[in-house]
């Protein structure tokens, strides 16, 4: 089964990344660090129940990398915004069988961390960049369930796309009941493809829309 690991914010820099987080949602991110393989770093940040945010973006301090960074960063142009979102799997292989337009599998390790990430060849995911990142933890206690999330609860993630059923069908058996009742999936015209997640903020007593 598939389940909702994290979600994704992407920006031309890691400063704008984060400040477009932290302006919508008030809490300060905690460091990350840097992935050598993609020439990439980011900051973190804990969503319950088990999940987190990740703001990412080129490093400029790091090397070009050999391949396509992932998450479609050699493209990404614009404000910072919410762009991606990761499922979890148990077995990559086994995953990638079923949805092979995910990617080829790539190891990663950062600090204690260490996991495979399937990236397409060019970096650039499925379904104008909606389709998820699949990732499997090698580690014995992924970050989601480490990092402090209480003062924040990712109530449901909407994806939208204008062929989102097709979407739809191909996770769907897939996913597992919990990542099922935090999705919904909307219709939306040619050429308004993304991602909106709504928040509540413990601290404000509110929930916020997230894009």
């Amino acid at each position: 089964m598939l389940e909702l690991d994290h979600i994704v914010v992407v920006g031309e820099s890691l400063d704008e990344a984060a400040a477009h987080v932290e302006a919508q949602l008030g809490t300060p991110l905690l460091p990350g660090g840097a992935h050598a393989v993609f020439g990439t770093h980011n900051r973190l940040l804990g969503l319950s129940p088990g999940l987190y945010l990740e703001a990412i973006a080129i490093d400029p301090a790091a090397p070009p990398p050999a391949r396509a960074r992932w998450f479609g960063l050699d493209h990404f142009q614009g404000a910072a915004r919410l762009d991606k979102w990761v499922l979890r799997v148990a077995d990559m292989d086994a995953a990638l069988e079923h949805l092979p337009m995910a990617g080829q599998p790539v190891a990663v390790q950062r600090g204690g961390l260490s996991w495979t990430m399937a990236v397409p060849e060019d970096g650039k995911l499925p379904f104008d960049g909606v389709f998820p990142a699949l990732i499997q933890w090698h580690s014995h206690v992924p970050p989601g369930k480490i990092l402090p999330g209480g003062d924040l609860r990712l109530n449901h993630l909407t994806i939208c796309h204008p062929q989102v059923d097709q979407l739809r069908a191909l996770l769907w058996p897939l996913l597992s009941h919990q990542t099922r009742d935090m999705l919904r999936f909307d219709l939306c015209p040619e050429g308004a493809a993304g991602l909106r997640a709504e928040i509540h903020c413990a601290a404000l007593s509110a929930d916020r829309a997230f894009s």
